[in-house]
């Protein structure tokens, strides 16, 4: 009698740990489809939703099976509750695997497949009611309005500085820590982003994607095309404040401010002459060295530098583009025109009445 009591209450048990382990599983995957947050885009989810919740249920229906597999025989252990459910996740997730026909890349669960296969497909179901920019993913989404919110809930702990998501804030502790992760596998040098690891690599390869429409030179990267460009359109929007002097880049023009400091660090070690430019010196330093590597192909004379050989050319050309303002007289050079602007400037003597 008491062996009997013994075993009924045994399965009694086991009848209430299959229920708890039913009811958590429900519950489980209900929260993982709950969305804490407001909803900020196209009720596109619906019938996602609604699908899952189909699945929950013959989930549900699956451990119940489960359940009475496993029902306690007389004489026979219950399985703990954690192994039963432990069992049953791991055989469920062995029968659904979802496996991409693109690219052969295998899923547990229907929505991790669907939402990969947007990447094939190209398709954004997640838009923003702000400015109507469409995501494939409904966390992107999520990371996209803190642009229009301002909100930078990811803080450097070293300096402050605010972000918008956590990967940009792990890009930026790797200025802290130094670390450089992406390692190109020709030269070994190292680079905090990915993107920089790329864009290196094209030094290897030799890949020269973004051509000039207007002269055909190539560029590895759009930037230096873009700084090119302005080549063609006659663009200089690097301006000094001393002296008013445009460049195309604004290395040119911090190179350049040094001629306002005075300061000449350079200095010649055969004649002492300083400059406030290393370039310069080293123009310079060729007039010892008689080095003249820039040849005139119509006269064969040679020069120090390419910009001397241009100027050069021009008395070939018959080119004059600089012009006088007040007598219209040309010049092929600016130090001509500037000499001869002098004779203007000139004040004439006065005449005396007397």
């Amino acid at each position: 009698m008491l062996e009997y009591s013994h075993q009924s209450r045994s399965e009694d048990e086991h009848q209430e740990e299959m229920e708890s382990v039913k009811t958590e599983f429900i519950n489980e995957e209900s929260e993982n489809m709950s969305d804490p947050e407001p909803c900020r885009m196209k009720h596109t989810e619906d019938t996602e939703e609604q699908r899952e919740l189909m699945e929950v249920k013959e989930e549900s229906e699956q451990l119940s099976e489960v359940e009475e597999k496993h029902h306690v025989k007389p004489g026979e252990k219950p399985l703990s509750r954690s192994t039963t459910k432990k069992t049953f996740l791991k055989k469920r997730r062995a029968k659904k695997s979802f496996t991409c026909t693109q690219c052969g890349k295998s899923f547990p669960n229907k929505r991790n497949f669907e939402r990969h296969m947007r990447a094939h497909t190209g398709e954004k179901p997640f838009t923003c009611d702000q400015c109507g920019k469409s995501f494939s993913r409904k966390d992107n989404l999520e990371v996209h309005m803190t642009v229009h919110t301002g909100e930078k809930p990811f803080t450097c702990d070293q300096c402050g500085k605010s972000f918008r998501n956590k990967s940009n804030l792990d890009v930026h502790m790797r200025g802290h820590t130094g670390e450089k992760p992406h390692s190109c596998d020709q030269c070994g040098k190292s680079f905090k982003q990915k993107p920089h690891l790329s864009r290196h690599m094209k030094i290897h390869t030799g890949e020269k994607p973004h051509s000039c429409d207007q002269c055909g030179k190539s560029f590895a990267q759009s930037s230096h095309l873009k700084i090119h460009m302005r080549i063609h359109t006659g663009e200089k929007t690097f301006t000094c404040d001393h002296c008013g002097k445009s460049f195309l880049r604004a290395s040119n023009l911090k190179t350049h401010l040094v001629v306002h400091t005075k300061e000449k660090p350079h200095s010649c070690s055969v004649c002492g002459k300083s400059f406030s430019l290393l370039y310069s010196l080293q123009v310079h330093q060729k007039i010892h060295n008689d080095v003249r590597e820039y040849m005139c192909f119509e006269c064969e004379k040679s020069f120090t530098t390419a910009s001397n050989l241009k100027l050069h050319q021009r008395i070939h050309t018959g080119e004059k583009r600089y012009k006088c303002s007040h007598c219209d007289k040309r010049f092929n050079q600016s130090s001509y025109l500037k000499t001869h602007e002098r004779i203007h400037s000139r004040e004439k003597p006065q005449i005396s009445a007397d």
